[in-house]
């Protein structure tokens, strides 16, 4: 009989074919300055869609040019973005995936080959930055909320915030990095209002009840049981579908810890938690390489999708394989670091 991994789910109205993603990872060296889509963009997306995967989620687009990751990351902070941003759409429509962007801001961590001085929460007083005034917060919410806007314009079935790994919405989250004394810091309901005054204010701009809204977030922030409150608050908002990464390291508090025998990272290990305490879908990600993996996930009910990166992006076809009972070209784990986070095209098995 089937497993688990290749039943369909629906949200929002929107079937999804089946319970793998490729979570969202940046083609460095691809987009110009500019941030417009190229063709290595949208062959790269297609052959993923093409290769059977149920959820797509493509790499983390610029909601403003001073909040880069780096200047050569996608941009979707013009509408003229959105004719480049429609072909990737378009291609993954076109072969069965449902398909959504995430949305970003790099806020402390925008590098100084983008922005002299980055903004965030608070002034890092490691680096020159400062804290954002309240006319920039309210500019930012703006950034998002049209970003937005032009996903949808785009053709993408929803979008993903980027509340994960050290960036603007998370280090709002975050007690690390967010000192704040106003409403935007101190407990955790002013510390979230960024994210959820960005959710809401999509959700009421959005026309179509059908568009999904994701958050991707950190199961250490700066605790799991801080994560499974931030995830509540998530819900509560409006959010249809959670991503659970890593967050910011309070070196104050140790990492989750999965327990002896969990046959998984505590990355993956904090996702199943989350999901317990939440009632709308959840994605776990990291180190999950093979389809005995992933399946061992979803058949548990561990939790409701399996987002496979560089499973994905050493084997186009790595769902239809594993669909096949075939096993994906696998990874071959490059040292000292993954080739694919220099330049895409040095990815050995890509």
């Amino acid at each position: 009989m089937r497993n688990r991994l290749f039943f369909p789910i629906t949200i929002k109205g929107k079937y999804i074919r089946n319970r793998s993603v490729m979570p969202p990872m940046v083609c460095f060296g691809e987009a110009e300055n500019d941030g417009f889509v190229t063709d290595k963009h949208i062959e790269h997306y297609k052959a993923r869609a093409r290769g059977g995967t149920g959820l797509i989620i493509v790499e983390a687009a610029a909601v403003h040019p001073d909040g880069r990751l780096s200047a050569d990351q996608l941009g979707i902070w013009s509408d003229k973005h959105i004719q480049g941003l429609s072909k990737i759409a378009h291609a993954c429509h076109q072969y069965g995936a449902i398909t959504l962007i995430q949305i970003h801001h790099a806020g402390l961590k925008t590098p100084q080959s983008v922005v002299d001085i980055p903004v965030g929460p608070s002034k890092n007083y490691d680096n020159p930055s400062k804290a954002l005034s309240m006319e920039e917060i309210e500019n930012i919410k703006k950034d998002f909320v049209e970003a937005a806007s032009r996903a949808k314009k785009a053709g993408f079935d929803g979008i993903e915030l980027h509340g994960a790994h050290g960036y603007l919405l998370n280090q709002f989250t975050s007690c690390i990095t967010n000192r704040r004394k106003d409403e935007y810091g101190g407990g955790l309901a002013g510390r979230m209002k960024l994210p959820v005054d960005i959710i809401r204010l999509i959700a009421k701009e959005s026309s179509r009840d059908d568009f999904i809204i994701g958050y991707r977030m950190g199961g250490n922030d700066p605790t799991l049981s801080d994560s499974i409150k931030i995830a509540k608050e998530l819900e509560e908002a409006g959010i249809d579908l959670l991503h659970v990464s890593k967050g910011i390291q309070d070196p104050d508090n140790p990492l989750p810890q999965e327990p002896k025998g969990f046959p998984f990272n505590w990355i993956v290990y904090a996702g199943t938690e989350i999901r317990k305490n939440v009632s709308i879908p959840v994605i776990v990600v990291n180190g999950i390489r093979t389809p005995k993996q992933a399946a061992l996930i979803v058949e548990n009910r561990l939790a409701d999708f399996v987002a496979i990166g560089r499973g994905h992006l050493s084997d186009p076809e790595w769902t239809n394989k594993a669909m096949d009972g075939l096993e994906p070209t696998p990874c071959i784990e490059c040292q000292p670091r993954c080739h694919w986070y220099t330049n895409g095209d040095l990815c050995p098995r890509g």
